[in-house]
């Protein structure tokens, strides 16, 4: 999509009382959601058969990072443990319902890959998940609060 009519779709979104605006074409689709009343945010989504493409080598990216990450955060002092962080912006549950049991209490031993809490974003549910063995020292944030990207959920030691 051009950039001109890409800007021109966020200023008319921008100015009207319009608060989400979805556009399919040929070579992708764009939804543009108004977050505050004088600012609006795109989302470029590619097109079909782009995406496995575009998922795959980021994945592959991710996968090296987290191998060359791994030697740095055996570096740091096992004193501080380990923080596990948001891989998303959303909303915090500890629990998979209301009345359930939490995944993850303090003092419970998890190991790499259990699910330990879940981020809901776009009404999506997403499971978090311990990526290093250990105890749950700290619980950093409440039950149904909005968590960024990059936020520390809990402390594993």
């Amino acid at each position: 999509m051009d950039l001109r009519k890409l800007k021109t779709l966020i200023d008319l979104v921008s100015e009207s009382n319009v608060s989400e605006l979805e556009i399919t074409e040929a070579e992708g689709k764009v939804r543009i959601v108004k977050s505050a009343p004088t600012a609006a945010v795109a989302q470029v989504l590619a097109a079909a058969p782009a995406a496995p493409v575009a998922v795959m080598p980021a994945q592959v990216a991710s996968d090296s990072a987290q191998q060359v990450a791994a030697p740095a955060a055996a570096a740091a002092p096992a004193t501080a443990g380990h923080t596990v962080k948001s891989p998303m912006v959303g909303t915090f549950y500890r629990a998979s319902s209301p009345g359930a049991k939490p995944f993850a209490e303090i003092g419970q031993t998890v190991k790499e890959g259990e699910t330990i809490c879940i981020v809901e974003a776009m009404k999506i549910l997403n499971e978090i998940e311990a990526d290093k063995s250990g105890t749950i020292t700290q619980v950093l944030v409440e039950n149904g609060q909005a968590v960024e990207y990059g936020q520390p959920l809990f402390i594993i030691e």
